[in-house]
């Protein structure tokens, strides 16, 4: 072996010499058997090898979406072009186009008489003869509308309230239909409402000049435990008190049920016990309230109907058959003693609340009854003396 001259400068690795190269490229032919070439020759170790051939990309059996397949490309092989592949994956289907029957314009003139320069521009559908189409056909007051200054009721709202008493109507399906009709009905109200309270704060002072959202109520009924399930009032209705939505109660509703009631309506306990108490310390007061002349002009007599009906605040559904416990029934006001509610109710036609005027019959009507609803007011709120006897 002979002896190779070495740097003196020190390092770690050592560069090979060129005859240890060609040595180790020899003995690496030795060992390992020649190729033989497609023609039979032997294939040398300096040949260049071929190269390989273009992998094939395979095709997995699921079904992948286009965007998530990619085409591969490598700096040694052949690169794809991918437009050709995207012709190999298959087309979205598309919806078969509905066909159309042409419209033969020579029928729809056959049996008309129809001057020169005329055509027919449309065709003239007839309404449903059955099912909600027919109902909301026969609505034609839906189609009419007939609009009234601010603070009065129009013809088209009795015809709203109207509708809701038939049962096909009062369900939330034909309510649907109509709510624009709704819409102009409620503010209609609530315009008349917001009229009406200016004219009874110069009536009653006692009553607040309140907005209509706090006066007014809901058309939507509580169907919790009433055998009734439909789900809409048929009327429009309002409250004005000290309070806000208590005392006088306006409701207006078609077919002669327009009405304004004012009192005191079914008390608790306590505040019954405290009318009853104020009566027999002193019953004169409320007798007077409702036995002037104007107020039985409204309501009635101030004594039970022979009929049993309504009359003045007698006759009531809860009124007592037999004198309250702890009263004599010989007492001599034992007719106000036993009644359980102070109410009276006037009811105004149609032709009153279409009106332009009504407001100011309304108020007419508060003014009277006003006396009866002070009387109450201060029964409840004011202890009679202890100190005077019976």
């Amino acid at each position: 072996m002979s002896l190779r001259a070495r740097s003196t400068k020190s390092s770690y690795f050592e560069s090979p010499d060129a005859s240890d190269v060609e040595d180790a490229l020899k003995r690496k032919a030795k060992s390992t058997p020649k190729r033989k070439r497609n023609d039979g020759t032997d294939a040398s170790d300096t040949d260049v090898a071929p190269k390989p051939k273009a992998k094939k990309p395979r095709q997995s059996s699921k079904k992948s979406s286009p965007r998530k397949k990619k085409a591969k490309v490598e700096s040694d092989e052949e690169e794809y072009n991918s437009d050709d592949l995207d012709d190999d994956l298959p087309k979205p289907k598309r919806s078969p186009k509905k066909k159309t029957k042409p419209i033969d314009d020579d029928d729809d003139d056959e049996g008309l008489d129809l001057k020169a320069g005329q055509k027919v521009v449309g065709v003239v559908i007839e309404a449903p003869k059955s099912g909600q189409g027919a109902l909301l056909a026969n609505s034609n007051y839906m189609f009419s509308p007939r609009p009234v200054p601010a603070g009065q009721i129009s013809k088209n709202t009795l015809d709203f309230l109207q509708k809701l008493q038939d049962p096909k109507c009062n369900d939330r399906e034909w309510y649907r239909w109509v709510d624009s009709v709704y819409r102009q009905a409620e503010k209609e109200w609530k315009d008349f409402v917001d009229a009406f309270t200016d004219v009874l704060t110069g009536v009653d002072p006692e009553v607040p000049p309140l907005p209509p959202k706090d006066l007014i109520h809901r058309i939507y009924r509580d169907v919790r435990f009433s055998n009734d399930k439909t789900p809409y009032k048929t009327n429009f209705s309002a409250s004005f008190s000290r309070s806000g939505r208590k005392g006088i109660f306006a409701a207006f509703k078609p077919g002669g049920g327009s009405l304004l009631a004012a009192g005191l309506w079914c008390p608790g306990k306590n505040e019954l016990d405290t009318i009853r108490h104020n009566i027999q310390h002193d019953p004169q007061r409320l007798r007077d309230a409702i036995s002037s002349p104007d107020f039985v002009k409204y309501f009635g007599e101030p004594k039970r109907a022979s009929d049993g009906s309504r009359q003045n605040i007698f006759g009531s559904e809860d009124e007592l058959k037999v004198a309250p416990k702890g009263i004599d029934k010989n007492h001599q006001d034992i007719d106000l003693l036993k009644c359980r509610s102070f109410a009276v109710i006037h009811r105004f036609l149609d032709s009153e609340v279409l009106d332009p005027d009504f407001k100011e019959t309304l108020a007419t009507v508060a003014e009277v009854v006003r006396p009866l609803v002070h009387c109450l007011n201060d029964m409840i709120t004011i202890a009679p003396d202890n100190d005077d006897n019976d």
